[in-house]
């Protein structure tokens, strides 16, 4: 039995060549190392869960006397950021996981897709082409083609509906990017290299899990058995012997 997800940092993103040298663009994560503060049980709280912390440098002033009991209930330090994770059962010999335990990059070892949690990047107020796509009015002279127009129903029903798209605040909402394939590992730097890009800005916080439902790879089309495009379009388009 162990946790099926880890906090971490936005690093930046950068690139990678396979082994056929193909490009994959990454998303360096810096996840880890965190600790269980917690362990939600069926019998006390109605479900399975552990509440893990990311391990950082936090000034005691800065926890409230709350948390300041709560982590001493588990003896663990301090910590900035709190998530829940879900908790696996493996094999029916595993040992248990128990408040205290640390939880690093390795629990990815044997996984090839992740999913990733984080807070979409704030835009402050925008306009509705911005946030919600509108195509705008006439754009010649006289023209303010960057507003929504009238949202008034006439004589019936007399009333904006409830819903409407507006202008207002955009951005810093929670974005769940599903399926990333993990790249690369450094268990030393506990380094996390995932295929594509993760929602945030740089240095935000953000929870990596196992992937719910990866998808379903077929047979020669993944991993080495996958086939070269360009060698198999030049057979194709080559004329066949008479």
């Amino acid at each position: 039995m162990s946790v099926t997800g880890i906090l971490g940092k936005k690093i930046g993103m950068t690139q990678l060549f396979d082994d056929r040298g193909d490009i994959h663009p990454v998303t360096v994560l810096k996840v880890g190392p965190c600790v269980i503060t917690q362990l939600k049980t069926q019998q006390t709280d109605g479900y399975s869960a552990a509440q893990i912390g990311l391990v950082e440098f936090v000034k005691a002033s800065k926890i409230n006397k709350a948390m300041t009991g709560h982590f001493a209930k588990s003896n663990v330090p301090p910590v900035r950021e709190i998530r829940e994770v879900q908790i696996e059962f493996v094999e029916e010999g595993e040992e248990a996981p128990k408040a205290g335990d640390r939880v690093t990059v390795e629990i990815f070892n044997e996984t090839r897709f992740v999913d990733v949690i984080g807070n979409s990047k704030g835009r402050g107020f925008a306009g509705v082409i911005r946030r919600h796509g509108f195509g705008g009015g006439p754009k010649s002279h006289g023209h303010m083609f960057q507003v929504q127009g009238s949202i008034g129903a006439s004589s019936f029903p007399s009333r904006v509906f409830p819903g409407q798209r507006m202008p207002g605040h955009m951005g810093t909402n929670q974005v769940t990017v599903r399926n990333l394939r993990i790249r690369g590992i450094d268990v030393e730097d506990n380094l996390l290299l995932v295929e594509g890009a993760v929602p945030g800005a740089r240095d935000g916080y953000v929870l990596v899990s196992k992937a719910v439902a990866p998808p379903r790879e077929r047979r020669g089309f993944a991993g080495a058995a996958t086939k070269d495009a360009l060698k198999a379009s030049k057979k194709a388009a080559a004329p066949k012997k008479k």
